[in-house]
């Protein structure tokens, strides 16, 4: 008689596949740790980019003031393109007109905001529910 005892074939088979499937586990993380670097790497180039866009920016509109000044004319800057609109105001005594208002730009409940594109139409609007919310 042999002194081997041997394992069940059901038991061999589960350490077989828990020893694959280990190993496929390892492989991937290592694949997802490479891949998660190189975005990290293209994250931080592009946020470099975002800052070296703001700061030309910004020194073209010093720029542009200074050159202004320099040949006394006034310089504009530009307008905002959006604004952040909240109501401050309940529900009761308000006219019909800025109560409309107040339902096409989605303010029906106190506190409630909204991002608007600032164009003339909506600078308008907003001019009509001045007392109602703020922006």
């Amino acid at each position: 008689m042999s002194d081997k005892v041997l394992a069940p074939e059901t038991l061999l088979k589960q350490r077989k596949h828990a020893q694959k499937t280990a190993a496929d586990k390892a492989a991937e993380k290592v694949a997802n740790k490479k891949a998660n670097r190189q975005k990290r790497q293209v994250i931080f180039k592009r946020a470099e980019q975002y800052v070296k866009e703001y700061r030309q920016i910004e020194r073209s509109e010093v720029r542009l003031r200074r050159q202004a000044k320099q040949t006394g004319n006034f310089f504009v800057p530009a307008q905002p393109k959006l604004a952040f609109v909240i109501r401050t105001k309940g529900i009761n005594k308000i006219a019909p007109k800025p109560r409309k208002v107040l339902q096409l730009l989605r303010l029906l409940q106190i506190n409630n905001g909204v991002f608007i594109r600032l164009t003339y139409a909506t600078t308008q609007m907003l001019q009509i529910i001045t007392p109602y919310a703020a922006w």
